[in-house]
């Protein structure tokens, strides 16, 4: 087994030629250097300089061994680099998960933020419902993640970050578009579109019918929110989506949205990552940025308010 002291000791001996400039280099003494290279050269059995007067020269052996100390000490220096380079965000990555909804509506201009402070840091971001990212957190496939809080973890730590507003939504011309607001129960016989099981839209609208004593009737369930749109356009039913989401067509006139009597429903989307894990220098990063445009007055904040107040920061 080689002692890389005694191969480090070596190395800046055979490229200075001198034991005198290593020991300089090492921050010890020439006799120091001298056992070191005995030791060595007892163990490899093997001959590594010759002496003529003052000048040192390596054996055969002693080059080749110099050329493969070479590469080590390269690399060595090479992974310094890297070290510093990850301690300092000049590279890293970045594992985030979220909904299908944040990815498409937010991600890419929170995304941006983050490139444009950190340009050398990879990112990779993983879609899908809120339980199944709350599952990517556990498995060690993402280290962060924006999601509904669809269920309670005890090694999850969720952080409030905004709320955004569910709708009701139906074709222009749906029997109920033009009665406002409706209760939930004249709902019971509406076939609805629902998000899928394990997101935060459904447990919403679950609990919202299981308060009124009602079960849906779920005529689809998906995870696709344009695929949903597009089935309501059609008049194939009626569902939830969040705001943001139906913007566009709510302003286009391609969809109605109908209030539920009573008060708004909203959706608390959350930071979230593992309690007891060490957050990587990319992950802390990103949650440092996270936490400076999370709104913490009012509770009806959402994406477009976080993205607005954002702008107006860079300008």
């Amino acid at each position: 087994m080689i002692n890389f002291n005694q191969l480090r000791v070596f190395y800046h001996a055979a490229k200075h030629r001198s034991f005198t400039q290593a020991a300089r280099r090492l921050f010890i003494t020439q006799p120091a250097v001298t056992a070191h290279i005995k030791l060595l050269e007892g163990q490899c059995n093997l001959k590594l300089f010759k002496k003529k007067g003052r000048k040192l020269y390596l054996t055969d052996e002693g080059k080749t061994l110099y050329g493969y100390a070479q590469k080590v000490f390269e690399y060595e220096k090479q992974i310094e680099n890297a070290i510093e380079d990850m301690r300092e965000l000049k590279r890293g990555a970045l594992r985030l998960g979220t909904t299908k909804t944040y990815a498409r509506y937010f991600m890419p201009f929170l995304i941006t933020s983050f490139h444009q402070a950190y340009p050398h840091i990879r990112i990779h971001l993983d879609e899908g419902s809120s339980a199944d990212m709350i599952q990517s957190l556990l498995d060690f496939r993402n280290e962060v993640a924006i999601i509904a809080k669809a269920k309670e973890h005890p090694d999850v730590q969720f952080i409030p970050f905004s709320h955004e507003e569910l709708v009701l939504i139906a074709p222009l011309r749906h029997r109920l578009a033009a009665k406002r607001p409706v209760a939930i129960r004249e709902l019971a016989d509406e076939p609805i579109i629902m998000k899928e099981v394990g997101s935060g839209t459904r447990k919403l609208v679950n609990e919202l019918f299981e308060r009124h004593r009602i079960t849906p009737n779920v005529l689809m369930e998906t995870s696709n929110t344009e695929f949903i749109k597009q089935l309501v356009q059609r008049g194939e039913g009626v569902s939830f989506v969040v705001r943001e989401a139906v913007a566009l067509e709510l302003h286009e006139g391609k969809l109605a949205a109908i209030p539920i009597r009573g008060r708004k429903i909203y959706l608390d989307v959350s930071i979230a990552y593992l309690k007891t894990q060490h957050l990587s220098p990319p992950a802390n990063a990103f949650l440092e940025i996270l936490e400076k445009i999370a709104p913490t007055e009012r509770p009806d904040q959402g994406i477009r308010t976080i993205m607005a107040g954002m702008l107006a920061k860079w300008k």
